[in-house]
């Protein structure tokens, strides 16, 4: 296969959602929500293969592409289901999903405040059973950040973001009463950003 008719199939997939998928974590016929979707890169290969797909995110343009991809992609979806709304505040009801997707988001939390609230928020919507799937920046083997204050850093690369501890994971893992499906994994890009993996079953 090509590498034109992978890109047709699955698009510019995070590769370590496409590990959950080849491991059986994420399969045809869920329920799935992309939370804070952007373009809807992770949607391509889910849309074509038999997933109901939900999807946020607080840009509109962003969610009007995504409704673009799904109405060529999987036109028996509703464009109801993919919402110009934040993550914390999303109206899907509780319960809703037997996956949550959350990628490249959470490090644009604003502060402690909202990051908890939208990590509350993606739990509450997960069905029992269901799987938390985030990538999100932390500091784990990260020198060089700058503390700003209420979570949030300066990172070598000259970005600001909000970053999280290992021991603050697996507090929060705890704290759901979730069951940590991978140990964290974590990519340390040239010492300028690091980001870890978090998979979490409820």
């Amino acid at each position: 296969m090509g590498i034109s008719a992978l890109q047709d199939q699955f698009g510019a997939i995070d590769i370590y959602l496409f590990d959950q998928l080849l491991r059986g974590r994420i399969v045809r016929g869920m329920r799935v929500l992309d939370a804070g979707c952007g373009s809807g890169r992770n949607l391509v290969y889910l849309l074509q293969n038999g997933f109901d797909v939900s999807a946020v995110d607080r840009d509109p343009l962003a969610v009007a592409e995504v409704c673009q991809l799904a109405a060529a992609l999987a036109p028996h979806i509703p464009p109801s289901q993919f919402r110009v709304e934040p993550v914390e505040t999303c109206s899907f009801p509780d319960a809703s999903f037997d996956a949550v997707l959350s990628s490249a988001v959470l490090h644009f939390a604003r502060d402690d405040e909202q990051f908890d609230l939208m990590v509350a928020k993606m739990w509450r919507l997960l069905k029992p059973g269901g799987l938390l799937f985030c990538r999100l920046a932390s500091d784990i083997g990260l020198e060089g950040a700058v503390f700003l204050g209420d979570g949030r850093y300066r990172l070598p690369d000259g970005s600001e973001r909000y970053l999280v501890s290992a021991k603050r994971l697996m507090e929060m893992t705890r704290g759901m009463r979730g069951s940590l499906l991978d140990p964290l994994k974590t990519t340390v890009v040239q010492e300028q950003r690091s980001m870890t993996t978090w998979v979490v079953r409820k």
